[in-house]
């Protein structure tokens, strides 16, 4: 018995000893990682073991040269923590891309330049009148219009022209009433008592105050005190120059106290209405200087300034209304015209970019600086002004930093595709 437990356990150890040659260092050793035969040409970090496509530009795999390692072909798929620093948005700071591929590729930089820039808005404009140059001729009494010199509407007048004549039995009633209070203060002139020559005196002038509150001219008063004859019409002078837009009586016609006659609009300056969009709404700003110009004629061309911005915002246009002045030589802006204003000239002194350069995703904008021969990093940027053609860059350049101002989109295209790659290498790498 004891003689078979022994030859059993002798027959196990047999077996222990006799396994799989190696099998006792298999688990330790573990299969060798195959080496990567394939990269991308166009994207060398993309390398793998077997023929394929590139993830990111779907270019054929091509086999490594056999005097290149696979380092020289590019760097590996980056482990964990170890990825390239990142701009804000997740984009890589830093694109290395080669000399002959930013060639190419069509990258173009210029040099970043303190200077000045201005900015106009323009947009168009109707011509009105100036409100606070138009005058409606009326009278405080009633009457007969007995002749008109003013016959047509768009006459132009000067001031102190007869307009009308008017017959009134109320202005020739107070004309009488004014010479014989004359005569009676010539008479209280002899009293030895102060006080009646004051009384005389004082009635004359109260006669005469009568007459100008009726608005009779000047000098027909004068004419009627130095004739002592009673008129039977009061001629009624243009209160101004200017040109008559609106005509509404006739001769021979009755009217009363208050009735609008015609209208006298002094056009020697007029107003511009224009309106801009409210995204241009700080160029529109009280007292900023302004010009316009005429689509008919390429000879005007006027300056004035801002003198209003209306308070409210067109809800279906998003235009804001602005009110412009400007004098008027020889009536060459007519109300109701179309003419284009510039308004709003703005200026910002700055480090000043071509606004190519400058790419806008709507939360952020960056610019790529090349920082050595193929080179690029990504930099976060606030932006100033904006205008023909240029930006005023407020922080995150310097002046004599070399912006790419073309083929900055494949740039930035391609920092997200490198970015995405990244990621999923990581993730891979992490599984």
């Amino acid at each position: 018995m004891r003689r078979v437990m022994l030859l059993v356990l002798a027959v196990a150890m047999a077996a222990a000893g006799c396994g799989v040659p190696g099998g006792g260092d298999t688990g330790a050793k573990g299969a060798q990682a195959p080496k990567p035969a394939y990269y991308c040409p166009m994207h060398p970090e993309v390398v793998s073991d077997k023929p394929g496509d590139c993830p990111i530009c779907q270019m054929r795999l091509v086999p490594i040269p056999a005097d290149r390692s696979v380092a020289g072909a590019g760097p590996a798929p980056a482990s964990p923590g170890s990825a390239p620093p990142a701009a804000a948005g997740g984009l890589p700071v830093t694109l290395e891309t080669g000399v002959d591929r930013a060639r190419l590729a069509g990258v173009r930089t210029v040099a970043a330049e303190r200077g000045t820039l201005t900015r106009s808005v323009r947009a168009v404009g109707t011509v009105a009148a100036d409100e606070s140059r138009v005058r409606q001729v009326t009278t405080k009494v009633g009457g007969f219009v007995e002749k008109l010199y003013v016959n047509t509407t768009g006459q132009p007048v000067r001031a102190g022209e007869p307009l009308f004549d008017l017959y009134s039995p109320e202005l020739l009633a107070s004309q009488e009433e004014y010479l014989r209070a004359r005569q009676s203060a010539a008479e209280f002139q002899k009293s030895s008592l102060p006080e009646v020559q004051r009384g005389g005196e004082e009635l004359a002038q109260a006669a005469r105050r009568r007459l100008e509150r009726f608005d009779v001219p000047a000098g027909f008063i004068k004419t009627l005190e130095e004739s002592g004859v009673v008129q039977r019409t009061i001629t009624f002078p243009a209160p101004f120059g200017g040109v008559v837009t609106s005509k509404n009586v006739v001769a021979g016609q009755r009217i009363e106290p208050g009735m609008d006659l015609m209208t006298v609009t002094d056009l020697s300056q007029v107003w511009v209405i224009a309106e801009v969009f409210e995204s241009e709404a700080r160029a529109a700003q009280p007292g900023r200087a302004a010009r316009v110009t005429s689509p008919y004629d390429s000879g005007v061309a006027l300056h004035g300034r801002t003198t209003f911005v209306y308070p409210t915002v067109n809800a279906e246009s998003r235009t804001l209304k602005v009110r412009l002045e400007f004098p008027n030589p020889n009536g060459v802006l007519r109300p109701g015209m179309f003419v284009t204003a510039e308004l709003g000239v703005e200026a910002e002194v700055g480090i000043v970019v071509p606004d190519l350069a400058i790419l806008d995703s709507g939360t952020r904008q960056l610019v790529f600086v090349e920082t050595a021969p193929g080179r690029f990093d990504a930099r976060d940027v606030v932006v100033g002004l904006i205008a023909d053609g240029r930006a005023v860059i407020r922080s995150g350049l310097s002046p004599g930093d070399r912006v790419v101002s073309s083929a900055n989109f494949l740039l930035d295209s391609e920092t997200r595709l490198r970015s995405a790659a990244q990621a999923s290498a990581q993730k891979r790498q992490v599984r």
